[in-house]
């Protein structure tokens, strides 16, 4: 959707774009598949994941034949800098996620680096997506970087989101399963914030809720995390950086590509707040 709109509202939509969305959403779907294996979990978009459905190997072979076929299909499109910047933006999607999977447990995470590890795993796939639509419709240079700095901030944005939705939010909303950065320790803004609030021995306690394990521990957690206000902080600054994806569009004409990408910008953010 994001290729296929920026192409739109930068020069137009032409046979090379619907084949590089499907790239670009099988490599999404892809990289879905094989986090449900890492999460462990159960579900998504309201159906059972596939390693819930079958299991994990199946989770594992698909999501390379997904990768693989999304390279096989953009070497069809007449360049290779479809294939070039696609393999550039995947490899920076990978460093992110095991550069989060080395900082689970690092309570100490700051929000600079959490900042710099969603920008890869999520931003990047935005942001390519959003370049090669542009690419692809000639346009100028200048609107290239634009497009790209809007899906950078706009995955951002949607990274906060989600990240809020994973200890705020419920799954017969979400149609996911929730609680897994909480149960893999992984360092969010909204917990970053809440501890860089907290007294030394409210900080000692809330250390405590993180690593402990105990299930039980959940609503404590919300509890501190809704009276803190670190939740409601973490939603502004999602907010923030989908105003700022917005106003990168400015240099785009109006036009119905450019109205709907600010809607999704709009979305991303206000899914469940």
């Amino acid at each position: 959707m994001l290729l296929l709109l920026s192409a739109d509202a930068s020069g137009g939509i032409r046979d090379e774009h619907i084949t590089l969305a499907a790239v670009i959403e099988m490599i999404h779907t892809a990289t879905l598949v094989h986090d449900d294996v890492l999460d462990d979990a159960d579900l998504r978009r309201h159906v059972a994941t596939v390693n819930a459905r079958w299991n994990n190997s199946t989770s594992v072979l698909f999501g390379d034949y997904l990768f693989t076929h999304a390279f096989h299909l953009a070497a069809s499109v007449g360049t290779t800098d479809a294939c070039r910047m696609i393999g550039r933006a995947t490899n920076i999607v990978c460093e992110g996620e095991l550069t989060q999977v080395r900082q689970g447990g690092n309570l100490d995470l700051t929000e600079g680096e959490y900042l710099k590890i969603i920008e890869a795993k999520t931003g990047e796939l935005c942001a390519v997506a959003c370049r090669l639509g542009a690419r692809y419709a000639d346009s100028s240079d200048s609107v290239q970087t634009a497009m790209d700095l809007y899906g950078r901030k706009l995955g951002i944005a949607f990274q906060i989101a989600d990240d809020v939705l994973d200890l705020a939010g419920t799954e017969r909303d979400t149609g996911k399963t929730l609680g897994s950065d909480l149960a893999q320790r992984k360092m969010t803004l909204p917990l970053i914030r809440l501890l860089s609030s907290l007294s030394n021995g409210s900080v000692n306690r809330l250390r405590e809720l993180i690593t402990s394990g105990d299930p039980n521990a959940e609503s404590e957690l919300r509890s501190l995390l809704m009276s803190g206000g670190a939740l409601a902080s973490a939603r502004r600054t999602a907010l923030e950086f989908a105003s700022e994806a917005r106003d990168g569009l400015r240099l785009l004409p109006p036009s119905d590509g450019r109205r709907l990408l600010e809607e999704v910008a709009e979305f991303a953010v206000r899914r469940e707040f």
